[in-house]
């Protein structure tokens, strides 16, 4: 079994929308989170879906789940305090649910994540029954420093040796779920994403490349430009380019 963890339970303050949060911002008459979830709905590996979402919201996107007649969402559960905990909660309604096996492969991607493909889904499915892992991934296309004091360069990386964590980052339902376990367990709480949690506790990670527009819409400007790359694909899928 394949399932789609898609967390929405962030309230988009980067994004200055003091209407909605950025999830339910719309672009031709559809929220972002839904542009999301069509891909999931749409592709014949995924056999249901989980959204977490702003326990507030949960309402409306239920009523733009129903207007839009997405079939697979089996579970909608409240967010937490961190997207770590968001989650948490997630994986908690999927793994305590008696219908799925221990060996489903979780794909956990941002509801706000919407320019991805067919072809990366399989990938990550793929990914995971041959290694155990996938991490989406991008090249880094600048130079990336560190700096321990945000202040002073302290070293230079090697930009050919370096790739940019991106999702979805997919794994086994146990071994996932073991790894939250873990972590608050030991009051780990501060992961900033599954790939960092996941190494912590040893697991091996896998790299599968994803399309360069595959952006997280953060900013006004990261809208934008999801903005301009859709219009670009809907043309390229009318004219034929």
């Amino acid at each position: 079994m394949n399932t789609a963890l898609i967390f929405a339970g962030g309230s988009g303050i980067r994004m200055k929308s003091t209407a909605k949060p950025k999830q339910f911002l719309e672009l031709n008459g559809r929220a972002i989170i839904l542009h999301t979830l069509e891909y999931f709905e749409k592709h014949p590996q995924i056999d249901n879906i989980c959204v977490v979402s702003i326990e507030s919201w949960i309402p409306y996107l239920k009523k733009l789940l129903e207007e839009h007649g997405l079939k697979k969402i089996q579970w909608i559960v409240s967010g937490g305090k961190t997207g770590q905990e968001s989650i948490f909660n997630g994986l908690q309604a999927i793994f305590n649910d008696n219908k799925t096996p221990r060996e489903t492969v979780v794909l956990i991607h941002d509801g706000v994540r919407p320019l991805i493909s067919e072809e990366l889904i399989s990938q990550n499915i793929q990914s995971v029954k041959k290694n155990g892992s996938a991490i989406t991934v991008a090249p880094a296309i600048e130079t990336i420093i560190t700096s321990s004091d945000q202040a002073k360069v302290d070293s230079i990386l090697n930009r050919n040796t370096c790739l940019l964590a991106r999702a979805p980052q997919s794994f086994y339902l146990h071994e996932i779920m073991d790894a939250h376990q873990k972590a608050k367990k030991e009051n780990k709480l501060d992961f900033i994403d599954s790939a960092t949690l996941m190494s912590y506790y040893g697991k091996n990670l896998f790299v599968v490349e994803g399309p360069s527009e595959n952006i997280k819409i953060t900013t006004p400007m990261d809208f934008y430009l999801f903005r301009a790359i859709y219009e670009i694909r809907e043309n390229a899928q009318i004219f034929g380019f």
